[in-house]
């Protein structure tokens, strides 16, 4: 880690391991020191203006005040300087991360469906393709409400709380949520977006190192919000396909065991890549 960064190491921050980290911790870094630099600056100012200008030494009050324009100056360089921040960095940054998403199979697609208080993860299985959900389907056993008669759905992959992604290749997670707002958050990948009821929020990001990193909602859920947390592993491209080869096996033998829904049931005409709605929040 470079000289500069280590403000943001003091900070807390955990170590980047995404693609394009770099470029949010060096905005992170100017801006630590920037305001590191204003925080000096004025306490000087502040103390320099109380021992200059105190009572004893000037009993009567100056009304016509400071004449010159070094202080105009100063605060135009403040603003300046802020303006270069925001206009020549950080916009075109944040334009980039959601206008230019990976081009056609590049990124892996994953459907991330918060609810009080955790993370449910739906993947396509080898057909590529996501299974039609449905909330009258919903059960303890099928949290996202998979239509068991839907054939795209049979090889899917459902988890809660642990996503298993392959390293240096793009992820692009679709957000949304069962219940109330809640914010998918991976500080180490540098990227978070918030998971609202009814639309589907997609954020990318491509994992440069493998190892297990923490995803936390940044967003206040309810009163359990302080417990939800979640895994992001990134594995090599053996390891990865060794999990996905675990989790089909583990999931048709839970299809085979599943009871048939009753005849009655209604079926979803939801587009394969819809979020489950949800019903009455439990707050």
């Amino acid at each position: 880690m470079s000289s500069l960064a280590l403000i943001n190491e003091f900070l807390g921050q955990p170590p980047n391991a995404s693609s394009h980290g770099y470029q949010i911790d060096h905005i992170l870094e100017f801006c630590h020191w920037f305001m590191g630099a204003l925080f000096v600056g004025w306490s000087a100012f502040f103390i320099l203006t109380l021992i200059r200008f105190r009572k004893r030494r000037h009993p009567g009050a100056d009304h016509l005040g400071v004449r010159s324009g070094i202080s105009t100056h100063l605060e135009f360089s403040v603003v300046l300087i802020e303006a270069v921040l925001l206009l020549g960095f950080a916009i075109p940054l944040w334009a980039k991360r959601v206008n230019q998403f990976p081009p056609g199979k590049e990124g892996l697609l994953v459907h991330v469906v918060a609810q009080q208080f955790s993370f449910n993860y739906h993947l396509p299985g080898p057909d590529g393709q996501f299974g039609r959900r449905d909330i009258s389907f919903e059960s303890n056993s099928n949290p996202l409400g998979l239509d068991p008669n839907d054939p795209a759905g049979k090889d899917d992959i459902v988890t809660a709380g642990e996503l298993h992604v392959p390293v240096n290749r793009p992820v692009i997670a679709e957000l949304s949520s069962k219940d109330v707002i809640h914010d998918f958050f991976l500080p180490s990948m540098r990227i978070g977006g918030d998971a609202i009821p009814g639309s589907l929020i997609p954020v990318w990001f491509t994992p440069i190192k493998t190892g297990t990193y923490e995803v936390i909602c940044a967003q206040l859920c309810g009163l359990g919000h302080y417990g939800m947390k979640g895994t992001l592993v990134v594995d090599t491209p053996a390891d990865y396909e060794a999990w996905l080869k675990e989790r089909a096996e583990l999931a048709g033998g839970a299809q085979s065991a599943a009871p048939s829904p009753s005849p009655g049931a209604p079926q979803s005409q939801n587009k394969p890549s819809a979020p489950a709605a949800s019903p009455t929040p439990q707050l």
